[in-house]
């Protein structure tokens, strides 16, 4: 999703919306819902890209603002409550997708649907990277955000790790770009990210694992972060 048309097709998609140019500028339509007229959607052109104003939930604008450097406070709108997202191709349309559509939702008055309660894509895909490091290996962070499409994301993988509940996903297995754990009590009991480690042939030093031994894929890739 990189034109002005597919932004507009997207967000016309919903039930009871429609479109308007209430500043008198043709470079900024706005998209509604009818239903009570509330704007879910600002698009326009600027620096020669598009951007989508939309409404974002205090619980996730943060997560979104770290996983995509493209997703910034919103221009010219209150940037507690909105964001902007630049289409300039590095953004995942599901991702895209998911922010407007908890837009939508939450000027509605509600939250759910496609919206807030709901795993992202690009958290879909960092679990899916994080189950399939091998058991006796790690990888970092930046590593993750890299496997899941999103090199610039390592920091939103973290966050999104720290909350995981999911005992099941073996987030033991991964580190920051310097080999060091996460910080005590991430995982419960201290030192229990260490342990789990040890119990799969992962040797630590200090609190930390040699990533030129233990690093998933090193034999084959040079990663840096």
């Amino acid at each position: 999703m990189i034109t002005r048309e597919e932004a507009l097709a997207f967000c016309l998609s919903f039930p009871g919306t429609s479109w308007d140019m209430p500043f008198h500028d043709p470079n900024w339509t706005v998209v509604r819902r009818q239903e009570n007229r509330k704007i879910f959607a600002c698009v326009f052109e600027r620096q020669g890209r598009i951007w989508i104003n939309i409404k974002v939930d205090p619980e996730w604008r943060d997560f979104w603002r770290n996983a995509f450097p493209s997703v910034i406070p919103a221009y010219h709108m209150n940037k507690e409550h909105w964001s902007s997202i630049i289409l300039d191709g590095t953004v995942p349309d599901g991702d895209i997708e998911r922010m407007i559509g908890e837009s939508y939702d939450l000027t509605g008055g509600r939250k759910g649907g496609k919206g807030a309660g709901d795993r992202s894509a690009f958290a879909e895909r960092v679990f899916q990277a994080v189950a399939a490091v091998p058991e006796g290996t790690v990888a970092t962070y930046g590593q993750i955000a890299r496997m899941a499409g999103s090199p610039r994301a390592a920091r939103a993988v973290g966050n999104l790790l720290r909350e995981n509940r999911d005992p099941s996903l073996p987030c033991h297995r991964v580190v920051n770009g310097q080999g060091q754990m996460a910080p005590e009590g991430t995982f419960g009991r201290p030192g229990e990210q260490e342990r789990r480690l040890l119990a799969e042939g992962v040797e630590t030093v200090n609190g930390k694992v040699d990533l030129k031994r233990w690093q998933m894929g090193r034999e084959k890739t040079n990663f840096e972060q």
